[in-house]
């Protein structure tokens, strides 16, 4: 930001020092009576008459009021005529405006924003003034106002060291240029003439705010910079506007001032007596799983997931943490479903729900990659595999879901464990899971058969040839006699058939001799 400030006097003909400057151009009162009009452009043509009754050509709004729609300016130009070149064009669904046009309907905003002031106040009053600044920007707006040195000088320390006592005539002339948008410049500047900031402010919205938050800070003036933070402290955010608050209050460093209190929206503390984002998604994860609306329950499970998935690699919530809810999750399972053997079927629901729990919390494990003790425990429960015909059908086939989830799981490779846990879970799991295969199909909504079969022909295979005859050959032997209330895992028994029996004639035949010759030299 270029700043440069000349101060000129002359003597008047009754021997007073009158102040004068000898560098205004001319036609600097035409101008600034135009900018006072509203006319900054030179080549607007004058406005036009009203139109009649007849003047059909006034019915639909004109190119340049569909730009000024385009651009969100508060103000409509019907006097102004774009030229038939292409300095603005139309798609077959957008308008493009050139930089030309940009500029003619930001120096119409600027226009408007000049003219418009409360009664009482100073801004840009010539007749008052003592001070003559002109804003220009790289794209080539220049706009000359007429403000205070007094203003300037007591709410911005920039203009205090700028004009300071050693000019001691005016009128002051002073040129900031690469301004990065005049609009929010001159903006800023109102603010000093303005009694009530935080009404103001309320007049505007993020962006505009973040644009006078820059250039408050950049001039010194407290009382902008101030007001701005506030106003984003109250204020609502969207995703890319916090984003942009973020990056700009790190830029600018303003911490003392009042960021900190903006920032907490966006950030968490750590103090001795906050709780840690570990405590607060476990708290919410217990909410979720002894929730009372299993709709609502079915919903926030969906969210909860997204928002963990999305946030997999942080430590936000440590492995202990989620196998403590899964233990608790557990622990209800096998007291409702040993009761529910026993038949007492008066809390049989439990069954069910902690099911269900369970395969929602071997997700969150899944996609932290950390599912591994999961499948140890499940493929431990002897206890309940044993028990598990005498259970009734229609409350305990969501437990099956659980083993069909752990077989997609292995299957896609996702949870690794030695071969021997691998066979556990089979040979205590695979039975109820054939005996629960015809209710699973029929009442679980969302199941994938086929993801679930492929993923239990892969776990068969990731065992030895030997172990993988075992459970070929019992699936093979069941198919036969259930069909459709089994599980079809033929392409799995067609891979161990092909391992087991072309591998072995391949092995039979006697391998080709080979004759190794080597060579030497002898030193003589």
């Amino acid at each position: 930001m270029d700043f440069s400030t000349t101060t000129t006097t002359s003597t008047a003909a009754n021997g007073h020092t009158s102040p004068r400057d000898s560098s205004i151009p001319s036609s600097f009162t035409k101008f600034n009576s135009a900018l006072t009009a509203g006319l900054l452009n030179p080549m607007s043509p004058p406005p036009p008459p009203p139109p009649t009754m007849h003047d059909k050509s006034r019915a639909s709004p004109t190119l340049f009021e569909m730009m000024s729609s385009e651009a969100g300016s508060p103000v409509q130009i019907q006097n102004l005529v774009l030229p038939s070149s292409s300095s603005s064009r139309t798609t077959s669904n957008h308008l493009v405006i050139s930089a030309q046009d940009k500029q003619a309907l930001a120096m119409q905003r600027i226009s408007n924003l000049l003219v418009t002031r409360s009664p009482g106040n100073q801004f840009n009053d010539p007749a008052s003034s003592d001070v003559k600044l002109t804003l220009s920007s790289k794209d080539g707006i220049s706009i000359t106002m007429c403000v205070h040195r007094q203003i300037l000088v007591a709410h911005s320390r920039f203009f205090a060291v700028k004009l300071s006592d050693r000019w001691s005539s005016s009128p002051y002339i002073v040129e900031i240029s690469d301004c990065d948008d005049v609009e929010v410049y001159i903006e800023t500047l109102m603010l000093m003439y303005c009694r009530d900031l935080r009404k103001k402010m309320m007049r505007q919205d993020v962006s505009r705010v973040l644009g006078i938050l820059k250039v408050s800070a950049a001039i010194g003036f407290d009382a902008g910079v101030l007001s701005c933070l506030e106003y984003l402290e109250a204020a609502p955010w969207s995703e890319d506007e916090e984003h942009r608050i973020a990056s700009l209050l790190s830029e600018l460093h303003l911490e003392n001032v009042g960021a900190t209190e903006v920032l907490r929206r966006v950030s968490v503390e750590a103090t001795h007596n906050g709780s840690s984002n570990d405590e607060v998604l476990l708290n919410l994860l217990h909410i979720v799983l002894e929730g009372k609306d299993e709709k609502a329950r079915r919903d926030m499970k969906t969210l909860v997931s997204k928002m963990l998935r999305e946030n997999s690699s942080g430590n936000d919530l440590r492995k202990e943490s989620l196998y403590l809810a899964c233990d608790g999750c557990l622990h209800k399972l096998k007291r409702q479903f040993l009761q529910a053997a026993e038949s007492d079927l008066e809390n049989v629901d439990q069954i069910g729900r902690q099911a269900d729990n369970l395969h929602w919390i071997l997700d969150i494990l899944i996609d932290r990659q950390i599912a591994e003790d999961f499948l140890v425990m499940w493929a431990s429960l002897s206890e309940l595999s044993d028990v598990h015909g005498k259970v009734p059908v229609v409350h305990r086939f969501e437990i099956s879901r659980v083993t069909a989830r752990i077989f997609v799981g292995i299957g896609k490779g996702q949870i690794l464990t030695p071969k021997e846990v691998r066979c556990l879970l089979l040979r205590n799991w695979l039975t109820p899971f054939y005996d629960d295969f015809a209710w699973m199909k029929r009442a679980s909504k969302g199941l994938d058969r086929y993801l679930v079969e492929d993923g239990l022909s892969n776990t068969i295979l990731t065992l030895p040839l030997a172990w993988q005859q075992e459970f070929f050959l019992a699936w093979f032997d069941r198919f036969l006699n259930s069909n459709e209330d089994c599980p079809n895992i033929q392409r799995g028994f067609e891979v161990w058939w092909r391992r087991a029996f072309w591998r072995r004639k391949e092995q039979s035949q006697e391998p080709p001799r080979l004759r190794v010759i080597s060579s030497g030299s002898e030193n003589s």
